[in-house]
């Protein structure tokens, strides 16, 4: 029997901004391979442990997407891991974004970088492959960053 898989790739490549503008938010193989680690070693998992739906509320970016986002005024970071298919943003029905912030921190799940956004209200969650720092941060309103042992 084949273990249930809680995420789709529409998931990470859906932007409210790409569609309003038109834009191809479509990842190239690169960015796709790492979309998958993502699901396969961060997300699905997470899921499991969770018990209950995780919602991505930002995932892939593509240059043209990050483009107009820094047009609109958003401020993306250039090196952000959205940009390589290697990050998402989540949200879960129920939970504060601390209390999800807690429970990946000390799932046992593997990441690269987990920063708790207070300013986006969300929780970015990042997956290398081979490269994972395990790095803990909060970004407050003022984008100041903290690191969190």
């Amino acid at each position: 029997m084949s273990e249930q898989l809680y995420f789709q790739m529409s998931e990470l490549i859906h932007s409210d901004i790409a569609i309003k503008y038109n834009i191809n938010n479509m990842p190239d193989i690169n960015s796709l391979d790492c979309m998958l680690n993502l699901i396969y070693y961060v997300l699905q998992p997470l899921r499991k442990k969770l018990g209950k739906p995780i919602i991505i509320t930002n995932g892939y970016r593509s240059t043209a997407l990050w483009n107009k986002l820094n047009q609109l005024g958003y401020k993306p970071s250039k090196t952000s891991q959205h940009l390589t298919g290697e990050a998402a943003d989540l949200v879960v029905h129920g939970m504060t974004q601390e209390a999800l912030f807690n429970f990946i921190k000390n799932s046992g799940v593997v990441y690269d970088q987990l920063i708790w956004e207070q300013d986006n209200n969300c929780v970015h969650v990042s997956y290398t492959k081979g490269k994972n720092r395990q790095e803990a941060l909060i970004r407050d309103k003022l984008f100041r960053y903290t690191k969190v042992a």
